[in-house]
């Protein structure tokens, strides 16, 4: 009996990634993956021209020449290290916007007496969420940071205390997509007491997809779709 719940939720999670996967062919799904790139993309762009639009003004006080050619060089090392830095932060903020079509997508398909009761999260509500898990993410790793440093100076355990804290961020913010769907405030958060473990587990397959190259673009769409399947599966079960 015990073997048998231990081995449920990482097999529910197996299944939620396969079918998560199969369905990103769907019309929709691809829709809202081009919009949320897209979208991400133009977040970052608009960070690059500003950093160089400030840098060349900078320059320019001091000295006209080469000021451009400086202010781009600096804008476009600015530019990827937020992308490195950034980019989980700002493409979950960015999926939060279309998450309810990628969940209402799946729940169409696999869930579909779930979908007759759900409602539509408003446009608001999503970019509250959104700007939330983005600020989340931005404040807690900043103040791990020193746990972070410390750890690569040893040499021991950075890497799982990143997967860890992330896990957590990511399982709080992907599950909170889904459940806003069918709960209110109150229900939310005795469900966010009563799921920790499957969402710690959601929140480490969406990190670890995160760092993957390539596959971090799929990330957070895949992570909403599998959000969607383990919160009904979890009801289910």
């Amino acid at each position: 009996m015990r073997n048998r719940a231990g081995h449920a939720i990482p097999c529910r999670m197996f299944r939620a990634l396969a079918l998560s996967v199969a369905q990103l062919n769907d019309p929709v799904i691809r829709r809202v993956l081009v919009q949320s790139l897209a979208l991400t993309l133009a977040v970052f762009a608009g960070l690059g021209i500003l950093v160089w639009w400030g840098t060349r003004a900078l320059l320019a006080t001091w000295s006209g020449a080469y000021s451009g050619e400086i202010a781009s060089v600096v804008a476009v090392l600015a530019t990827l290290l937020a992308l490195w830095l950034l980019f989980r932060a700002v493409a979950i903020l960015v999926v939060g916007v279309f998450a309810d079509a990628v969940v209402e997508t799946v729940e169409a398909k696999h869930y579909p007496a779930a979908l007759a009761s759900a409602r539509a999260v408003p446009f608001h509500q999503a970019m509250i969420m959104g700007l939330r898990s983005g600020l989340r993410f931005v404040v807690v790793n900043l103040v791990v940071l020193p746990v972070y440093i410390a750890l690569l100076v040893t040499g021991v355990g950075a890497p799982i205390l990143f997967f860890a804290v992330n896990a957590w961020l990511l399982g709080r913010d992907l599950g909170e997509m889904v459940a806003a769907r069918h709960m209110d405030a109150a229900a939310m958060r005795g469900w966010r007491k009563a799921t920790g473990g499957p969402r710690f587990l959601l929140g480490l397959a969406a990190t670890a997809l995160f760092v993957v190259p390539v596959l971090n673009i799929l990330a957070p769409i895949l992570g909403a779709a599998m959000a969607t399947h383990l919160f009904h599966g979890g009801r289910k079960g």
